[in-house]
């Protein structure tokens, strides 16, 4: 019941406190497209198609990992798998450690009937496979899913800032190379908001990670959030002190591309239109990942979800034809992006 209840509480606190990183950003600003007025396109013949861990998508965009466990969470995923499935984009969910604890709520999470077509991302935080948690606690959210993938998050400081967070992550490495070893499934290794580094990446694609989703600042600080959580102040402090701590989004593509040129990799952190989705792709990644904006449209209602999916799916066309960029990979084209 406590990890059930602090999934309520998490959800409560994105939807109605501003938790969003305020100092650092996600770094996007500081690229420019520059604008091609002659694009030589027809506007229809854009193709936002791709294939991500051999799936294919419609557009490269990621529902990112956000909820599960209560009945808000419920509803939530469901209208999540509804509108992914319509659009054809990838979804992760939300950690299941709730539903491994209390198998009672197992439902909040199965989507997969609403979304038989999709790329589904089950999820457990990593630290777990120093809690006794192992192959069987991953298999169980995988068959849980039926799903394609497994994201193990990283979250020290997330785990810091919680009351009674775990925070033994001493030999993880090596266990999460065990898991990818033994999984029948691809493992995503991505942060929750405050980056992973090249070197990093290097170390994890190294023990096996199949993708990485780099999770970097800009976007929601689960820092804030834990602190908004707090029931002390050394806690709440702590919340305050590290509210915006991490490596922009936009530096953590850059750098694991530089090391990592073919591995598999989701931008998400501050990630919040169309534009932005653009951006990412132009730096290197092969997805974009969008949680606030979908958690709060998916709250109002499935209408809110088709127009959002709408606007971003225009907004990302847009730069194309204004680019010149027929395809993704056009994007990253030399002049397309500068850094200014």
């Amino acid at each position: 019941m406590e990890t059930q209840s602090r999934k309520a509480e998490h959800l409560r606190i994105c939807l109605d406190e501003d938790v969003q990183f305020r100092q650092t950003s996600s770094g996007f600003e500081r690229y420019r497209f520059t604008h091609c007025c002659l694009p030589e396109l027809d506007r229809c013949d854009i193709d936002l198609s791709t294939l991500f861990l051999g799936k294919p998508l419609s557009a490269p965009i990621l529902i990112s990992s956000m909820t599960g466990g209560t009945d808000l969470a419920k509803t939530i995923n469901s209208r999540l798998a509804a509108i992914a499935q319509h659009y054809q984009l990838a979804m992760g969910v939300g950690s299941q450690r709730v539903a491994v604890e209390n198998p009672d709520v197992a439902a909040t999470f199965a989507v997969r009937s609403l979304a038989p077509t999709i790329p589904l991302f089950a999820n457990l935080g990593a630290v777990q496979l120093n809690y006794r948690y192992g192959l069987d606690e991953c298999l169980k959210v995988i068959d849980l899913l039926e799903a394609d993938a497994l994201i193990l998050h990283l979250n020290p400081l997330q785990e810091c800032v919680q009351a009674k967070g775990d925070t033994n992550f001493r030999g993880l490495l090596d266990r999460i190379g065990v898991i990818c070893e033994q999984l029948p499934v691809p493992v995503i290794v991505k942060e929750v908001g405050n980056g992973i580094s090249g070197a990093m990446a290097d170390k994890l694609i190294a023990a096996g990670v199949a993708a990485i989703d780099v999770a970097g600042a800009g976007g929601t600080s689960w820092a804030k959030v834990e602190g908004e959580r707090a029931k002390d102040s050394r806690q709440r402090r702590l919340g305050q002190t590290f509210a915006d701590w991490g490596i922009p989004t936009a530096d953590c593509i850059t750098a694991i591309r530089a090391t990592a040129p073919s591995v598999p990799l989701i931008a998400s952190g501050g990630v919040r239109n169309g534009l932005d989705v653009a951006k990412a792709i132009a730096l290197g990644a092969d997805l974009a990942g969008m949680a606030l904006p979908f958690l709060q449209a998916a709250n109002e209602s499935e209408a809110a979800l088709h127009e959002l999916v709408e606007v971003l799916l225009a907004e990302l066309v847009t730069a194309m034809f204004c680019t010149g960029s027929q395809r993704l990979q056009d994007l990253r084209s030399p002049g397309v992006l500068e850094k200014f």
